[in-house]
């Protein structure tokens, strides 16, 4: 750099793209828990309009959109050490984690009225996360 070149002229390093089976990890894992999350939407909405059988689904629904969690931020943390590329979808997803192990406990004791606006954040950012993986991340081919 020289002393007259400044700051906003300065270009950012170039990363290389990173390798597209750990991109297609947090793809796949993204979209399975952003469905997994859909689904406990509509499973929620039917339980309280009065099929109570559905609670049984809801709660399994949880534990499997979970474990696809648990998968992303393995995804995520590839993504960001080995690969050396974007951190922010791991610290994003760790965030998904705190958010939705507070959701499990909020909806075991059922107090609904922070239940349901905390699943409304953790779909907003479930939805925020799943389409970067789409849209704002290419592989080391090059192919979205």
């Amino acid at each position: 750099m020289t002393s007259s070149t400044s700051l906003l002229e300065q270009r950012a390093p170039v990363r290389a793209a990173p390798p597209g089976w750990i991109v297609w990890a947090l793809r796949v894992t993204a979209t399975g828990h952003l469905i997994g999350v859909l689904g406990q939407a509509v499973l929620a909405g039917m339980f309280v309009t009065g099929d109570v059988d559905l609670l049984a689904w809801h709660r399994d629904n949880a534990g499997f959109t979970y474990v696809l969690l648990f998968l992303q931020l393995v995804a995520a943390v590839l993504l960001w050490r080995p690969a050396r590329f974007a951190g922010w979808p791991a610290l994003a997803t760790l965030g998904l984690v705190v958010a939705e192990t507070a959701q499990v406990a909020l909806g075991n004791a059922r107090i609904i009225a922070a239940h349901f606006p905390l699943g409304m954040a953790i779909f907003g950012m479930s939805a925020v996360v799943t389409v970067w993986t789409w849209r704002g991340l290419r592989t080391a081919g090059g192919a979205a």
